[in-house]
């Protein structure tokens, strides 16, 4: 089976670089403020519009990010995006706040830490047990990347340029607003940019974090997700997952989906 890479020409599709920004290239009036982006990222050279598929492989989470400032024209195409995505309805009861005052963050470091730390007690202790009892068991050293890599993000909150925090009204579920987050977190791969999703926050320290963001009281606003962005340390790449076929099925749970795939079906190497 192979997967071909989307190019954009009259009959195919767009890729996402194209349709989100006139930094590479697309159409639209100049933004006021802001800068264009000094580089597309720290390993990653200025190029043309991306590949849908390229952004959708290694949009992974980047949690080690440097201090260097978002541009606003950059922030501005990734909420522009954001707000095409469907949403229940079509109510689009929805609040993107961005966050990059370093007061405010100051303020959300420490909810956010403590947050953390009650996860790894709570939530994650078991798997933690775990990984201490034989820690060179490949799950173990697997898991214990991703806690030092959450762990990084915490101990360094205030030095995260950017955040977004997503607000659904009446939505708990965070159903009406994940596929327009998404195409943020998409557009922003597209720039150069790393993104995390994180929800502890809420989970542990949601009211408090309510008041240092002003969210109007009594309305319905429910913080569905913290994202932080930045461009990364570290170098873009697909994420090793578990294969397709293990994690699907067709028609019933425990039938097989119909087809098995070792390796990512996309790589730089796909024609």
């Amino acid at each position: 089976m192979s997967l071909r890479r989307l190019e954009c020409t009259e009959q195919g599709n767009v890729p996402i670089g194209a349709l989100i920004n006139r930094h590479y290239g697309g159409s639209g009036p100049p933004l006021a403020g802001g800068n264009r982006s000094p580089q597309a990222g720290p390993n990653e050279a200025k190029r043309g519009p991306m590949d849908l598929y390229e952004a959708l492989y290694t949009c992974r989470a980047m949690r080690r990010v440097r201090p260097d400032p978002v541009p606003l024209e950059v922030q501005a195409r990734m909420l522009d995006a954001a707000i095409r995505a469907p949403t229940g309805g079509n109510a689009q009861t929805w609040h993107f706040l961005l966050v990059d005052d370093p007061a405010v963050k100051a303020q959300l470091g420490p909810l956010y830490r403590d947050s953390m730390d009650q996860l790894w007690k709570t939530v994650y202790a078991p798997r933690i047990t775990a990984a201490a009892a034989d820690p060179e068991h490949p799950d173990s050293i697997q898991f214990e990347s991703v806690r030092r890599s959450a762990q990084h993000l915490a101990d360094h909150f205030e030095d995260v340029p950017l955040f977004l925090f997503g607000f659904a009204q009446h939505d708990p579920s965070g159903g009406s607003i994940y596929p327009a987050v998404w195409s943020a977190q998409l557009a922003a791969r597209a720039e150069g940019v790393g993104s995390a999703l994180t929800v502890v926050l809420s989970v542990f320290h949601g009211p408090e974090a309510y008041e240092i963001l002003g969210v109007p009281a009594d309305q319905g606003w429910v913080m569905a997700c913290c994202v932080s962005f930045g461009y990364p340390q570290g170098r873009w790449g697909v994420a090793p997952r578990r294969p397709v076929h293990e994690v699907s099925s067709r028609n019933r749970w425990d039938s097989p989906v119909g087809f098995e795939m070792v390796q990512p079906l996309w790589s730089r190497d796909v024609p």
